[in-house]
């Protein structure tokens, strides 16, 4: 290894908080003067031989190293766990394993969540939902195991400045919905439907990849005066916190979601999260863009309906929100039909 890449290995291991940064400025001079930092670190933090070299193979410990798989690359980052493209040896298939950070591994709640987010992917299955295939620990390292799936999240393709016209923003809301009716009908509230927990995979299928806040619809946040979910796009009961979601809050999450897809922006937005949450609570949904864009009535409706402060003007159920969906969309459709007719039948003369 040159005096640089050493260097540069050395940052890496006080960045993923391996050695102290007041170690490793201790380090330095020694490693400038042509030291070895694989002798350095053994005589300075204690670390055994077999452990640098493991720490030097996963890039500081960045790279799982799993039994019986292939890391192929990094497929995502969260806050809680990282994703990882990986072979099986034994079958040659590729999996999505999501591995969960060392920060998240000592934070029992957080460890407890993840091994139930799995467990309940591997029991549900549904066409519009990542599978799961389970749960397992190497040494210290959990991690499950997902169905790999080639695409990118909506909200990457919104911040790479990709426009929704309505009609396929009405088809992910329609895709999505189903899904989440099916979750519905098993007992289960997803509580943080977003962009960002949506794929479209290269064969044009969304595909919901993430239960990590699901829960019944009578569970209720463990304090009571919390939120769970991503607070732009919590229901107001879900933003004054202590509130049980049911499936209308999953709803007005979609309208969020829908008003993001079609607008190119949220509709509360600010730097802090507590002012997001007021807003979401106190301020009328107004949107200068959804009138200037030329979007249709029925798109203003499913935004306004879907996103009614009171519970009670939302859409009560899946299959009403879906039944109002599809017809918007079969409607478009034919209308495009007959006008592509006319325009290639001969005129009269």
């Amino acid at each position: 290894m040159t005096v640089r890449e050493d260097t540069e290995f050395l940052a890496l291991l006080v960045h993923r908080g391996v050695v102290l940064k007041e170690v490793a400025e201790a380090l330095f001079p020694a490693l400038q003067e042509g030291g070895s930092l694989d002798e350095l670190l053994e005589h300075h933090t204690g670390l055994a031989p077999e452990v640098i070299a493991k720490l030097r193979r996963t890039r500081g410990g960045e790279t799982p190293e799993i039994p019986g798989y292939q890391i192929l690359g990094k497929a995502g980052t969260g806050g809680t766990a990282d994703v990882f493209r990986a072979r099986e040896k034994k079958t040659a298939r590729v999996f999505a394993l999501k591995v969960l950070n060392r920060d998240s591994t000592r934070h029992t709640p957080t460890r407890k969540a993840f091994i139930e987010e799995a467990r309940l992917l591997q029991r549900l299955r549904h066409p519009g939902l990542v599978a799961g295939h389970g749960v397992a620990k190497s040494g210290t390292t959990f991690f499950s195991r997902l169905e790999f799936i080639e695409g990118r999240t909506l909200l990457e393709l919104l911040d790479d400045g990709h426009q929704f016209d309505e009609t396929a923003a009405l088809r992910v809301v329609l895709e999505v919905a189903e899904v989440l009716a099916y979750l519905a009908s098993e007992g289960v509230i997803h509580r943080d439907v977003k962009p960002g927990n949506i794929m479209l995979a290269q064969d044009g299928r969304m595909k919901l990849i993430d239960l990590g806040f699901a829960g019944r619809p009578d569970e209720r946040p463990a304090a009571e005066d919390s939120a769970v979910g991503t607070a732009e796009y919590l229901s107001p009961e879900q933003a004054l916190g202590g509130a049980a979601a049911d499936m209308r809050s999953d709803i007005y999450s979609l309208g969020v979601t829908l008003f993001h897809l079609v607008v190119g922006r949220l509709p509360f937005e600010s730097s802090d999260d507590r002012e997001v949450l007021r807003m979401q609570v106190m301020e009328s949904l107004s949107s200068p863009e959804l009138k200037s864009r030329g979007l249709s009535h029925h798109l203003h409706y499913f935004i306004e309906k879907m996103m009614a402060k009171d519970l009670e003007a939302r859409y009560q159920s899946w299959p009403e929100l879906i039944d109002d969906v599809r017809g918007q969309i079969e409607g478009r459709a034919s209308l495009d039909y007959e006008s592509e007719v006319r325009a290639r039948s001969p005129r009269r003369r």
